[in-house]
C-alpha cells in the first residue's frame, strides 16, 4: 500500500506454544451494526443474494458510478465449481481511469474489492493489470488478479483494506496501467460498511519488536488485511462474524510442519466474559470456542515449537493482533501457564501468562505487535 501509509494489517488469530482458547455459551453478543453498508454487484443488473443471504445490488445505472469514463459489463466466461454466483459472475470493465463515489459517514470503513480471474468480453485475464485509489492512498499498484490468485492458489480474491473517511464521498478510482497497452482493470464486486475504532493506537504503547520504538495508528493510517484465522476451529463465514461481515479461516494450512499440536474444544457450558471496555464485537464467540494446544505433557513440548509460516510482501510493517483467552478450568492462577511468543524469530513476550494479565480463564484479550520484516524476505 502506498500513500500515507505504509502499514499493513495481518489480522491474525494465533495460538502459539502452550495457549489455550476459550469455548463458550453464547451470550447475548452486541453486534456492530453499520451507519454505511453497500454491497455493489459490478456488471449486475438485478438485486441478488450471496451465499450469506446478504443482497448485492447491481451496478448498471447506479448512482454510484461517478465517471463518464467508458466501460463495459460482461458477465464471466466460465466459472469454476468453487466460485459463488455473486458477486462473482458479472464484471465491469474499464480501459480508462474510472471513479465509484458512496455517500458514507464520516469515520473507519471496510472497503473490500471482489475479483475474480477470467475472461470477460472476450478479454484475456492476464492482461488486467491496474491500479486502484481512495483518496490520497493507493490500495492496489500494478495489480493482477490473475497472478495473485495463481500464486495463492486461490479461484477468487478479496482484497479487504481499513481506511478513515473524513464525510461526504468515498471514491475508488481504477486506472488501468499504460503498459501494456492492452491492460485493463476490472472488478466484480465492492463493499464498503462502517466499522468501529478496532486499531487506532496513539500513546505508544504499540511497539514494534524487537525495538524499543513506538508506532502510531491514527486517522492518516490506512490498513490491508493480510491473513485473519480462526485457530483450531472452522471458517467462520461473514454472516456469523459480529456485524462486520469479516471471514475468519481454518489456521491448519498455515502450521508448519507435522507439529499440528492439538485441536482444543473446551467444555461447552463454559461461558466468555468479556471484560469491561473490551466490545464483543472484537472478535465473534466462536473464534473463542476452539484452540490449539501443545498439550499437557512438558517433556514433549520441550521437544518442537507450535509454528504458523505466512507469505508476505516485503516493504511493509505488519500489525499482527494475537487472541487469547484461558479455557481450562484449573488454570486460573498466575504462572501455572506461561509461554514464550515468537513473531518472525523474534521474542515478542518472553513470559505469556494469559490467567495472570486477565485475572482468571474464560477472558478475552489481544494484544498488538508490529514486525518490521527485513526487505529480502
Amino acid at each position: 500500500m502506498e500513500g500515507q501509509c505504509r502499514l499493513s494489517l495481518a489480522s491474525l488469530l494465533l495460538l502459539l506454544l502452550l495457549l489455550l482458547l476459550s469455548a463458550t455459551t453464547l451470550t447475548s453478543a452486541a453486534d456492530y451494526s453499520p451507519t454505511d453498508n453497500f454491497l455493489l454487484n459490478c456488471g449486475g443488473s438485478s438485486d441478488l443474494p450471496d451465499t450469506d443471504n446478504r443482497t448485492w445490488i447491481p451496478d448498471v445505472k447506479s448512482k454510484f458510478l461517478s465517471s463518464s469514463a467508458d466501460s463495459k459489463t460482461s458477465p464471466a466466461a466460465t466459472q469454476d465449481p468453487s466460485v459463488p454466483d455473486v458477486p462473482y459472475m458479472t464484471a465491469r470493465i474499464f480501459r480508462s481511469p474510472f471513479t465509484y463515489s458512496f455517500p458514507v459517514a464520516a469515520g473507519r470503513k471496510f472497503v473490500r474489492f471482489h475479483f475474480y480471474p477470467n475472461s470477460y468480453d472476450g478479454l484475456n485475464a492476464t492482461n488486467s493489470l491496474f491500479s486502484v485509489s481512495l483518496g490520497s492512498y493507493t490500495l492496489l499498484k500494478n495489480f493482477s488478479a490473475a497472478q495473485t490468485a495463481q500464486a495463492l492458489t486461490f479461484s477468487f480474491i478479496v482484497k479487504e483494506f481499513i481506511v478513515n473517511v473524513e464525510g461526504g464521498a468515498l471514491n475508488v478510482t481504477f486506472t488501468p496501467e499504460s503498459a501494456p497497452s492492452n491492460a485493463y482493470a476490472y472488478v466484480n464486486g465492492i463493499e464498503v460498511t462502517s466499522m468501529p475504532d478496532l486499531y487506532s493506537s496513539t500513546d505508544g504503547s504499540l511497539t514494534v519488536v524487537g525495538s524499543s520504538g513506538g508506532v502510531t495508528i491514527d486517522n492518516s493510517t490506512a490498513l490491508e488485511n493480510v491473513y485473519r484465522l480462526n485457530v483450531g476451529g472452522n471458517d467462520i463465514s461473514p454472516s456469523d462474524d459480529t456485524g462486520l461481515y469479516r471471514s475468519w479461516y481454518d489456521d491448519q494450512p498455515y502450521i508448519f510442519g507435522a507439529g499440528l499440536g492439538i485441536t482444543e474444544t473446551a467444555d461447552p457450558n463454559m461461558t466468555i466474559e468479556y471484560p469491561s471496555g473490551t466490545p464483543t464485537y472484537v472478535a465473534p464467540v466462536d473464534v473463542y470456542s476452539t484452540a490449539r494446544s501443545m498439550g499437557p505433557t512438558p517433556q514433549i513440548n520441550l521437544n518442537y515449537n507450535l509454528t504458523w509460516i505466512f507469505s508476505i510482501d516485503s516493504g511493509f510493517s505488519y500489525l499482527v493482533r494475537l487472541h487469547f483467552c484461558e479455557v481450562a478450568p484449573n488454570m486460573t492462577k498466575i504462572n501455572q501457564r506461561v509461554f514464550t511468543v515468537y513473531l518472525n524469530n523474534q521474542t515478542a513476550e518472553p513470559e505469556a501468562d494469559v490467567a495472570g494479565w486477565t485475572g482468571g480463564h474464560g477472558i478475552p484479550l489481544h494484544k498488538d505487535y508490529v514486525v518490521n520484516p527485513p526487505d529480502d524476505e
